[in-house]
């Protein structure tokens, strides 16, 4: 059976989908999905065993220049490799209508959707042959796990899901030979879901008498100040190079744990099962928050960001660092 999934983007919703493939796969022996996906987002579907073909899409890209000669190649060229196979389904999981018509509507195979109470975008399920009523009030991991059973016709396991990608990154020199570690996640888009740096700092004055090292990551030149200024008067806490998404998905793998802002880089540590406590102000963890293991969260009074303080951070930090 081969199956072409539309999800595209953000970070957290393409990591959000994979353990739906993982009932699939169990379900249904043999099945194999191919997956269409924004450009930056290429690597995460590659890490699942399920996945036959990637197929990058550059919507954000092709907007901004929508008619120009090397876009409308693109395009082109998108819509040639889109339709290579007839699919026994076509699920498109994103719900919008950019994704259903500019992707879903032009693949082969019979297509499934949300119905237009469950989707985001309701005129989207306009572009289904199968809609499916799928509750709103449940974590997006579970709307997908739904989606997907409802489509292809299995019953849902009663487990909680699993991404299968950690053993992806297992056995790696890195993760398996240097001293503990934990990880901190301190950029994300939106201000309001930023955590103060003097209270990043001053988490990292509590951690000192861990012995533990700490590692700091970032994706833009304004994230590098921002670690740099946070890791300043601490040598233990080191800023790391710019890297891969694979890169930063096996620092992550070797963690002991994780304090994170509510970030995309948030969702794939949970995805790769390691401990991990996210900080959230204004958004609901419960429907769109860390989903696996270990994942712990801590939400600021009020909603804002700046009445998080640092000690009830480390106290939820603690029992993770004695394992």
């Amino acid at each position: 059976m081969q199956v072409l999934i539309v999800k595209t983007s953000s970070m957290g919703d393409v990591l959000h989908t994979l353990p739906a493939l993982t009932d699939a796969m169990h379900a249904l022996p043999g099945v194999l999905f191919d997956w269409v996906v924004e450009e930056n987002f290429a690597e995460i579907p590659s890490w699942h065993r399920a996945v036959d073909r990637v197929i990058p899409v550059a919507i954000r890209r092709w907007r901004k220049n929508w008619f120009g000669s090397t876009v409308r190649q693109e395009r082109c060229d998108f819509k040639r490799d889109l339709q290579l196979r007839r699919y026994d389904a076509v699920i498109d999981a994103q719900g919008l209508i950019k994704s259903a018509a500019l992707v879903t509507r032009a693949a082969k195979g019979t297509k499934h959707g949300l119905d237009c109470k469950s989707a985001r975008e309701p005129f989207a399920s306009w572009f289904y042959n199968q809609r499916h009523e799928i509750g709103k009030q449940q974590h997006a991991v579970e709307r997908i796990r739904q989606l997907f059973a409802q489509s292809l016709g299995y019953s849902l396991p009663p487990s909680k899901g699993d991404y299968a990608i950690a053993q992806h990154f297992t056995g790696q020199a890195a993760v398996d030979t240097e001293p503990p570690y934990l990880v901190l996640l301190h950029s994300t888009t939106r201000d309001e879901k930023h955590w103060p740096e003097t209270h990043w700092q001053e988490l990292l004055g509590l951690l000192a008498a861990t012995g533990l090292g700490v590692k700091l990551l970032w994706g833009s030149p304004h994230e590098y100040q921002r670690a740099c200024r946070i890791s300043e008067n601490y040598p233990f806490a080191e800023v790391l190079p710019r890297l891969k998404l694979s890169e930063v998905a096996s620092v992550l793998a070797g963690a002991q744990a994780v304090v994170s802002v509510d970030t995309g880089l948030s969702h794939l540590t949970a995805a790769l099962d390691r401990p991990n406590v996210t900080l959230y102000g204004p958004t609901d963890p419960g429907l769109i928050g860390g989903y696996g293991r270990n994942q712990h969260v801590v939400q600021a009074d009020n909603k804002k960001m700046d009445n998080l303080s640092a000690s009830r951070v480390y106290q939820e930090l603690g029992p993770l660092l004695s394992r």
